[in-house]
């Protein structure tokens, strides 16, 4: 009969993920996993202004977790997964069943359909990133993130509430709900798209910069906490907006530089044959 080898060894590998796991980042994302579902009670009990700000603040803290484990060396697989998840929750089943009880439900199947299609495309992001991390998105998103996406959308809420007529197209159905139908179908293309968007993961706040960048900090925070609705609006559809204007600039350069080399080669010929004639 052999003996259960009881060694310090084979204990660790049995003991798995009940070694420990690094509190300070893991917390943060909690934080930001409480916010989503915070945000998911109010949008359920009809407060969907307080609902959309609790998925912007839920953004705040996602941004916050992966920059603190990077400075304090404090990544692990464990947080990748867990902040995937959160991820999932903050941004896609937050926003998908806000924009549900705000809008879409009133578009009937159109509308559910359309909730789920930002949810679905939301995991299917957050998985692709989680393959390709470290090789093809490891300075570049490729499709829209999640947390901007949900952004652009819980910002139009935020807009439309403070700054849009209520134009009535139906019993129940304003202008708008087409807008945000349409505009939640595009999120949801986007994030599963092959467009670039940039992660600012190469930028150096560590160095010295312009004074005038300050400046320019300075001055959008005057805007932003003098018109929140507006100006978050604002800054979400510029992002997005920025990875499809580069990604039609880098479609058309090839062209332009093929033609250029073509018209290059013409000048080169011509300038041969003119030779050719004056020697002859």
């Amino acid at each position: 009969m052999k003996k259960k080898d009881f060694s310090k060894k084979n204990f660790r590998s049995r003991e798995g993920i009940r070694r420990g796991i690094y509190l300070l980042p893991n917390l943060i994302t909690t934080a930001s996993l409480f916010c989503g579902f915070f945000a998911i009670i109010n949008a359920i009990n009809g407060e969907f202004t307080r609902a959309a700000w609790f998925i912007l603040l839920a953004g705040v803290f996602d941004l916050l977790d992966g920059r603190v484990a990077r400075l304090t060396k404090t990544h692990s697989d464990f947080g990748i997964e867990y902040d995937s998840l959160c991820d999932l929750s903050s941004f896609g089943l937050a926003p998908a069943l806000l924009a549900y009880t705000w809008s879409l439900r009133y578009l009937e199947k159109f509308g559910w359909a359309a909730a789920f299609l930002f949810f679905a495309c939301g995991a299917l992001r957050l998985a692709r990133y989680n393959v390709q991390s470290d090789n093809v998105e490891k300075k570049h998103f490729q499709g829209l993130p999640i947390p901007p996406a949900a952004a652009v959308m819980v910002a139009f809420i935020m807009f439309q509430e403070n700054f849009l007529k209520n134009i009535r197209v139906g019993e129940q159905i304003y202008l708008y709900d087409y807008l945000f139908f349409i505009m939640v179908i595009v999120l949801a293309l986007l994030m599963v798209s092959n467009v670039r968007y940039s992660s600012f993961k190469t930028l150096k706040l560590n160095r010295k910069q312009s004074f005038f960048a300050l400046v320019l900090v300075a001055v959008t925070l005057f805007f932003v906490a003098s018109l929140p609705s507006l100006m978050i609006f604002v800054i979400a559809v510029i992002y997005m907006m920025s990875g499809l204007f580069e990604e039609i600039y880098l479609r058309l350069r090839p062209h332009q530089t093929r033609n250029s080399t073509i018209l290059s080669r013409q000048n080169v010929q011509t300038q041969k044959d003119h030779l050719k004639v004056i020697k002859n």
